[in-house]
């Protein structure tokens, strides 16, 4: 009995060593590399970054002129639909106008003129629908553009830049703390600027 606590108490011994000298090599490496404790020094890079997308939205050169775009479609169309509805709600007034002074010749008359105001209502519907979805399927276009461009950039930044993981920070809500150094928002928006200047010449 004497013998097993003596064997018991050299294990545990040994076990208390092994942990002592695991912890020391572990602080001693955490001291060496601040970037893997989570720490940062002026000068320290990151294996993971993140873009403002709200700020690289609001100064990309590109982003504001594909919003441009897709503003003056939506006014265009916006136009072209409120011409079209101020015509039928003239025509209806002027047919309830007549209904009440009994201006038609005819009940028949009367039916068509209401038929046609009908199927000129649906076809204004229909065509809200349509410049609705036109306008929708721009959007998708033009913003696949928009993510393509950012895209294709980041890969080739990324191949010059140690980042593993370049994450999208909208309005806050992504990344609640960034160390200095990890929002890269100001640095992707001049050389996607200053790519986008080079392809219009």
């Amino acid at each position: 009995m004497k013998q097993l606590s003596t064997v018991l108490n050299g294990v545990l011994l040994i076990a208390v060593i092994v942990l002592f000298v695991l912890h020391f090599n572990k602080s001693g490496a955490n001291e060496a590399n601040p970037v893997a404790d989570g720490g940062s020094t002026s000068g320290d890079v990151f294996p993971v970054a993140y873009i403002n997308t709200d700020s690289l939205l609001l100064n990309y050169t590109f982003a504001k002129e594909v919003n441009e775009q897709l503003m003056s479609k939506e006014e265009a169309s916006r136009a072209d639909f409120n011409e079209k509805a101020k015509v039928f709600r003239q025509d209806a007034v002027e047919f309830q106008r007549k209904v009440q002074n009994n201006g038609f010749l005819s009940m028949e008359r009367a039916q068509k003129e209401q038929q046609r105001l009908a199927k000129a209502e649906q076809d204004l519907a229909q065509l809200n629908q349509t410049l609705s979805n036109e306008l929708m399927m721009e959007q998708d276009k033009l913003n696949r553009q928009l993510r393509d461009t950012l895209m294709s950039y980041l890969e080739e930044y990324a191949k010059e830049k140690p980042y593993k993981v370049i994450l999208s920070n909208t309005l806050g809500d992504n990344v609640l703390y960034g160390a200095n150094g990890v929002d890269i928002t100001n640095e992707i928006v001049e050389a996607l600027n200053a790519r986008h200047a080079e392809s219009k010449k």
